[in-house]
């Protein structure tokens, strides 16, 4: 029995396997409204075999969105378009996720096929927030620092946005504290100058994320998991390090967080990443080990062997496979035939399905 296809099991959800699909942004929305894209998009990669499929950065507030195109769950009628697709996610045994974000400094930029730079009024941008009023490049505007009163309301946008989650089906949430977006900015010193009960210290600079957690563990049910996506790492002397991202996770575990997505960098532009096949892997394995916290492994995993591998030896509890299902939705499908396990195809398509697959 291969590792990787056995089941998972977070709170009262059980994934199929233990392939994911991470969050990766469309930058296709009209208004944060999913549409005919993003149900295509989805949809073919529920059929690829895949236990867990987590929907790209949601918006929470129209500023929180990195660019006009993402997505959002701001207001009731962005509900309908994102339940279809939970729907068919769930038809075809895929549970569907949803990471809840907000881009602080990092917002009002182009698609994500443009130029990177801040976008004018004209251009249909926005005065980007964050801890403190210091711009993620000279490319980029600079943000406005949010008032103590004004973190509340963040925390308000999020606890929303987590009701219409739920409403549209959503079985998993995964909170976006990675990759420099706003509560990644919270949490690294290189971001946050604040001298208030949100900067410094790290109890101080982890309490908005702790907050939003609290928060949500009040309106998301007990019976379903909540994520965090963090990166353990910004690759930058003085940044958020390594252990504390193994501190802030035993924390996280005790306040009903289920499973860590454990990414690095995106705080600052010039930082020197080692990037190479596995290349994050170690820190999901360090907060698995020393947190007791379990883990999802992403970045440069391409290969079922190489998955199979990580699973087997314990660095992780499942992979996010993102770029390999963009170029080939079918990938689950195909690393379980290389693995020697029966994948379960869509009756459609059982015609191509190699000798014993069954079909759902």
């Amino acid at each position: 029995m291969s590792y990787l296809f056995e089941p998972l099991k977070l709170r009262e959800v059980t994934l199929n396997n233990r392939v994911g699909i991470p969050p990766m942004c469309q930058y296709s929305a009209c208004d944060g409204m999913a549409g005919d894209w993003h149900f295509v998009h989805y949809g073919s990669r529920a059929v690829g075999g895949a236990g867990l499929m987590i929907l790209e950065a949601t918006a929470v507030t129209p500023a929180g969105r990195i660019s006009p195109g993402d997505l959002g769950l701001w207001k009731d009628e962005q509900i309908e378009p994102l339940a279809r697709i939970a729907r068919f996610a769930r038809t075809q045994g895929c549970v569907p996720a949803i990471q809840l974000a907000h881009a602080g400094r990092k917002a009002s930029v182009g698609l994500g096929w443009e130029e990177q730079k801040g976008l004018s009024a004209e251009e249909g941008g926005w005065l980007p927030v964050a801890p403190s009023p210091l711009a993620f490049s000279e490319a980029y505007i600079q943000p406005h620092e949010l008032a103590a009163g004004e973190i509340g309301e963040i925390v308000a946008h999020f606890v929303a946005a987590a009701k219409r989650a739920l409403a549209a089906g959503f079985q998993i949430i995964e909170i976006h504290a990675a990759h420099g977006y706003l509560l990644h900015q919270f949490l690294s010193p290189l971001s946050n100058r604040r001298t208030d009960a949100y900067g410094g210290s790290f109890e101080n600079r982890t309490r908005l994320l702790r907050e939003v957690v609290a928060a949500l563990r009040t309106v998301w049910p007990e019976r379903l998991p909540l994520l965090v996506r963090l990166s353990a790492t910004d690759w930058v002397d003085g940044g958020w390090s390594a252990d504390e991202t193994v501190e802030l996770c035993r924390r996280l575990k005790d306040m009903g967080v289920d499973l860590a997505d454990v990414s690095t960098a995106g705080l600052l532009p010039t930082a020197k990443i080692p990037v190479g096949p596995g290349f994050q892997t170690g820190f999901a394995a360090r907060v698995r080990h020393e947190a007791g916290l379990p883990t999802a492994a992403v970045g440069l995993i391409t290969s079922a062997i190489q998955a199979e591998h990580i699973i087997r030896t314990g660095q992780a509890d499942m992979v996010l496979v993102g770029r390999e299902i963009l170029r080939n939705p079918y990938w689950p499908q195909q690393a379980a035939q290389e693995l020697r396990q029966t994948g379960l195809w869509p009756k459609q398509y059982l015609r191509a399905a190699p000798a014993g697959a069954q079909g759902r």
